[in-house]
């Protein structure tokens, strides 16, 4: 039976509000450590930009800078969109809240054309069990109250605060409510495990993002399931300052996005 889905814009009741300006509300169960989900706040830059384009384009990279620390509650957005010909469009995008700048995101969109290079598959996904084969592991609510809306079930590598010797994590992830497996969910999807030096780590610590890079693989001419497998990776940590990449194929092993985050490690 098909699983019905619904998507970000729905969820955080994103509306507009005239004069290029959107409005969407995050609740305090979409709290990450230090605020509302960086991951949901970078996936309403990419709505409020889908909104703001002029053409119909599919989402081709996010860069998300984040300029001060976000509460729970309503955030405001405003777009400005930059045609580049007719194939491509950029479009800036700030959240606001209470006057005030939280972030600022830039958007680029790209129409799928043919070209003389040949198209290459992005990196192969691991060899791991399937969803059902793996146990799901919860992030306890009171740490985490973003973990209630993530089905993530562990497929390779160590867990997070175990003292394991290795920075890294594979698993199988879907979004509670199910979203459709679009550019905004992959944000959300990018940013849902702990980041990747907690399987290092023997007790929690904050670890935020300051930035985050999205890179897309596909147009989704051929959609892909709610359920995507997400690696990932510590590539360095050192002066109170950490950087993770991520990696995201659906159930076919097909490369939908990568990621890159730059965190400030509080503690």
């Amino acid at each position: 039976m098909m699983q019905l889905t619904t998507s970000p814009s729905a969820v955080f009741e994103l509306a507009e509000a005239g004069d290029q300006r959107w409005r969407a509300h995050v609740d305090e169960t979409w709290r990450g450590w230090t605020g509302p989900h960086g991951g949901v706040i970078a996936a309403l830059t990419i709505e409020v930009a889908r909104r703001a384009c002029g053409l119909d384009l599919p989402v081709r990279t996010l860069d998300l800078r984040f300029l001060g620390r976000p509460d729970d509650g309503a955030l405001t957005f405003r777009a400005v969109a930059r045609p580049l010909g007719r194939s491509t469009e950029i479009v800036e995008v700030i959240a606001e809240q209470q006057g005030a700048s939280v972030a600022s995101a830039s958007i680029t969109f790209g129409r799928t054309g043919t070209s003389r290079v040949p198209d290459r598959p992005g990196r192969a996904a691991p060899r791991v069990p399937q969803p059902e084969a793996c146990a799901r592991f919860r992030i306890p609510a009171e740490i985490v109250a973003v973990g209630a809306h993530f089905d993530i079930r562990p497929a390779a590598g160590p867990l997070p605060l175990t003292g394991a010797d290795d920075a890294w994590m594979t698993a199988w992830i879907a979004l509670t409510p199910a979203m459709t497996t679009d550019a905004a969910a992959l944000a959300i999807l990018a940013d849902a495990l702990p980041p990747a030096i907690f399987p290092t780590l023997t007790a929690p610590l904050a670890v935020p993002t300051v930035a985050l890079s999205l890179y897309l693989h596909t147009d989704f001419a051929e959609p892909a399931a709610p359920t995507v497998l997400v690696h990932a990776a510590n590539s360095g940590t050192g002066g109170g300052w950490s950087v993770d990449d991520t990696d995201i194929w659906d159930e076919r092993g097909r490369l939908l996005a990568t990621a890159r985050q730059s965190r400030r490690v509080l503690g």
